[in-house]
């Protein structure tokens, strides 16, 4: 069985969220993709505390396809400094975690 990520990154809209989550499951780098929001964050940029509403993305990959998904979410996303983070899926579903592998694997490009 393959290594399976869950990678979460945060946009500033909806349409934004949507366009990152097709994006990814057209080029097959996710499975799928996972959109929640409005959330609210709080965070230092440019020397300011902000406060603003972002949309949440939480794509699900094979731990191969990692940098590909990376690649793509850097290259479209429209913040400069993109929130990317990949957390591992330590247990689930075997049918589950079967169909993202087979989702993201090379031989369905």
């Amino acid at each position: 069985m393959a290594d399976i990520l869950t990678v979460l990154t945060t946009t500033g809209s909806a349409e934004q969220a949507e366009a990152l989550a097709r994006g990814a499951v057209e080029r097959r780098v996710a499975a799928c993709a996972q959109i929640n929001g409005p959330v609210t964050s709080v965070f230092r940029w440019d020397g300011a505390v902000r406060t603003e509403p972002e949309w949440q993305v939480l794509f699900k990959t094979s731990a191969v396809r990692y940098g590909e998904l990376e690649a793509y979410v850097r290259d479209a996303h429209p913040y400069d400094v993109p929130e990317i983070i990949a957390t591992p899926v330590t247990r689930g579903s075997a049918d589950y975690l079967r169909w993202v592998d087979e989702e993201t694997s090379a031989a369905g490009t």
